[in-house]
């Protein structure tokens, strides 16, 4: 399922219905949503009790059946990939517990320091996205992720794995060797 906001319609003519042996459903908004809003206008796909996303303008290589297990480990309402970096002041910053639960989250954070960034890839249970308002724009990183964190409901999966985030002009020219590597 490809969620697809702005000029989300360009985007099946050059993807299409199928990709290698996966069947790609899309799922466009009308208004800009957001990445939780996005979830949930696509949650009527989803048939499983878990469901996976991914950052669109970021890549991380990680085994999406390692994440699932950790979840299903934690038996938590939401799990994130995350990576330890030497600067994260680009993406989102966190911290997490000797358990794996997120105690801290910071989606635009204002020092470069060292320490765990989201990595962008996640395992929703599917009633943590119909928790989502609908029709609305709603921020898995500045509303949804903050609310689950004051809960305790937000864990962690640290990876090592190659990481990209293509979100700004500068990082999408990396992109290309990158994906050579």
């Amino acid at each position: 399922m490809l969620c697809a906001g702005h000029l989300g319609e360009l985007v099946p003519p050059v993807l299409g219905e199928r990709y290698g042996a996966l069947d790609l459903l899309y799922s466009f908004e009308q208004t800009t949503l957001g990445t939780a809003g996005a979830l949930r206008n696509a949650a009527g796909f989803a048939r499983e009790q878990n469901v996976v996303a991914m950052n669109g303008v970021s890549f991380c290589d990680l085994d999406l059946r390692v994440i699932e297990q950790m979840h299903r480990k934690y038996f938590a309402p939401a799990t994130m990939s995350v990576l330890h970096r030497s600067d994260r002041g680009r993406s989102g910053a966190l911290s997490v517990d000797a358990a794996g639960c997120v105690v801290r989250f910071d989606s635009r954070p204002t020092e470069p320091t060292p320490g765990l960034i989201n990595a962008g890839v996640y395992v929703l249970r599917r009633d943590t996205v119909d928790a989502i308002p609908p029709h609305r724009a709603v921020s898995l990183e500045e509303e949804t992720f903050p609310e689950m964190v004051a809960r305790r409901e937000l864990f962690a999966w640290q990876v090592e794995a190659r990481f990209i985030d293509i979100g700004l002009p500068e990082s999408h020219r990396t992109a290309r060797p990158f994906s050579m590597a």
